[in-house]
């Protein structure tokens, strides 16, 4: 003798979910998107100030690369260019590396798209950012970053 077996399921009734189902799910991402983005947005001044930080520190390490190469820094009107490609003029870099000292092949600017401030002097460099307002002094965002307060 044969069992039949019943189709449990309701005509014209697909899978799928339910209204409440969905509420659920759209009241957690809700939620979640209440705690996170406040945290998330905001952040990209502390994201700038970040990389100006650590911008400095790349192009303060290419500098004394330079200088161990060449045995001085580059001339203020040389810049930070000639750690890009050879600078002519004076001091002529005597043991210049072909590759240059940065990755980027490009002037180096900010994250506010100002270029850094490179001043050589007998003492060494001054190496800076002016900060969000490119403008001398300022505080908070708009403040200068100097390479050798880091």
């Amino acid at each position: 003798m044969q069992t039949r077996r019943y189709d449990r399921r309701v005509p014209g009734r697909e899978k799928g979910f339910t209204l409440i189902e969905i509420m659920i799910v759209v009241v957690i991402i809700g939620i979640l998107g209440a705690l996170i983005l406040p945290n998330v947005i905001g952040r990209d001044d502390q994201a700038r100030a970040t990389a100006v930080n650590t911008d400095l520190q790349g192009l303060g390490n290419a500098l004394e690369l330079y200088k161990m190469d060449n045995y001085q820094y580059p001339s203020t009107d040389q810049g930070l260019e000639a750690l890009i490609t050879r600078p002519s003029g004076f001091p002529e870099p005597k043991n210049y590396n072909p590759g240059g000292y940065l990755r980027k092949k490009k002037e180096p600017v900010d994250p506010w798209d100002n270029p850094y401030i490179y001043i050589q002097s007998d003492s060494g460099y001054e190496l800076y950012s002016l900060g969000a307002d490119g403008a001398e002094g300022g505080e908070g965002i708009n403040a200068d970053v100097f390479y050798e307060d880091l």
